[in-house]
């Protein structure tokens, strides 16, 4: 939980300009809530990502509504550039598809151009978007 919930406080703190403390609070408070009985929590697919050095990220999904919803990934800093996030999603994909599932949410903040990237190779699509001006 605490790798999720760090991840999450990277993109939503900038995102919401909130602090660091700020954002790793609200960013507890939010797992916490959808995680009430931690990685036990039923319908949810938390999975660590394992190369040949040990863990090299981790993967968080919802499977409770109709489509699954991606809460988390996270390839670590070192091993970043390797193919890890492309692995772990085409894992997540192949997964939900077992699990009968058509279709994969995700969110991504916008300034996140590497993800952006990925996605967009592994053909995902935009299907809202939530925009900012700085007055």
């Amino acid at each position: 939980m605490e790798r999720a919930a760090a991840s999450f406080a990277a993109g939503v703190g900038p995102a919401r300009g909130l602090t660091e403390d700020e954002a790793l609070a609200l960013a507890y408070e939010q797992t916490e809530n959808l995680l009430p009985e931690g990685p036990a929590t039923d319908q949810q697919l938390i999975w660590i990502a394992v190369g040949d050095d040990g863990a090299v990220g981790s993967l968080w999904i919802s499977t409770k509504s109709k489509v699954p919803f991606i809460y988390g990934i996270e390839v670590d800093h070192a091993h970043r550039g390797k193919g890890y996030g492309r692995a772990i999603m085409l894992a997540a994909e192949e997964e939900c598809r077992r699990l009968g599932h058509t279709q994969l949410d995700l969110n991504v903040f916008g300034d996140n151009t590497t993800a952006i990237a990925l996605y967009d190779a592994l053909g995902y699509t935009v299907i809202s978007q939530q925009m900012r001006k700085d007055l």
